[in-house]
């Protein structure tokens, strides 16, 4: 990327979520969904799980991704919305899904990250080939709009609840 920045977030702090997560495995031997698709609405995940794969990514231009975790020291990263918006579309916040498939169930770690203040675009991100996608949010109030009918059937619930 061509540009640097300092993350601003006004009057923020960041909250950190840390959960122990379980897929089971299938019954049978056909594959099962483990948690549906969607983006997560944090700011960052950090991943971690035992080995046993199931973690499926979208890629921009639509394909999938099997996320490969056999070495024990494999973490993922993932964009979230809070991110995407922040970066005014230039990070990628991925859907992405868990397909379960063998005989041993999948535990994982997710650490969430949360603004807990406004969150606004920096001045430098914005420009003639990337005008302004997004006004100033609560990231806190992002979570409360997707709890929301509105917020929960939204394809793009970020752009719903802040896009310009």
């Amino acid at each position: 990327m061509g540009w640097r920045s300092t993350m601003i977030l006004t009057r923020t702090q960041i909250t950190y979520l840390l959960r122990v997560l379980k897929n089971r495995s299938p019954k049978g031997d056909e594959p099962n969904l483990g948690f549906v698709t969607h983006t997560d609405k944090s700011f960052t995940t950090i991943l971690h799980q035992n080995q046993i794969n199931g973690l499926e990514i979208d890629t921009r231009d639509g394909q999938k991704i099997n996320v490969d975790f056999s070495s024990p020291s494999s973490f993922v990263v993932i964009a979230g919305d809070a991110f995407m918006a922040w970066s005014n579309d230039r990070i990628h916040s991925p859907s992405h899904r868990v397909i379960m498939k063998g005989e041993v169930d999948r535990y994982s770690l997710a650490l969430f990250s949360f603004g807990n203040g406004i969150v606004e675009v920096p001045e430098e991100l914005v420009d003639d080939k990337h005008p302004l996608q997004y006004k100033p949010f609560e990231h806190l109030g992002l979570l409360r709009f997707f709890r929301t009918d509105e917020g929960y059937k939204a394809k793009c619930p970020i752009k719903a609840y802040c896009g310009v």
